[in-house]
């Protein structure tokens, strides 16, 4: 069974930092990405790495602030947000892809956490 947790969302104020935390487990996969879906908003995509290799993708809005790395040992990923803007607030998802080649569209994931809930204030 396919599992992915994600913790660390909370309230913050605008230009803090927070790092998200994702467990997956179940089987092996391609990629794992973040996805966020902010109120009235489609989802969009946020950052991606592949399990193996070096791998990371990002989207433009959070590059240079956001990082996204994994911990193969604990079978986790994590994001880690830095100057926080109130336009970052939404739900934050964990994705995991097992099909090899990346994407950006949430179509392209395969398996997809409960979500975790990220509220900057200003």
């Amino acid at each position: 069974q396919v599992q992915l947790v994600e913790s660390g969302g909370r309230l913050v104020q605008a230009g803090a930092s927070l790092r998200l935390s994702c467990v997956a487990s179940g089987r092996t996969f391609y990629a794992l990405g973040w996805f966020r879906q902010a109120p009235g908003k489609e989802r969009e995509f946020v950052a991606a790495i592949r399990w193996s290799g070096v791998s990371t993708y990002y989207a433009d809005s959070v590059k240079g602030r956001f990082t996204i790395s994994r911990d193969n040992a604990k079978n986790t990923v994590y994001l880690q947000m830095n100057s926080l803007e109130p336009e970052d607030t939404a739900v934050y998802y964990c994705a995991a892809d097992v099909r090899v080649g990346f994407s950006s569209s949430p179509g392209g994931y395969d398996y997809w956490g409960q979500g975790t809930q990220v509220t900057v204030s200003s």
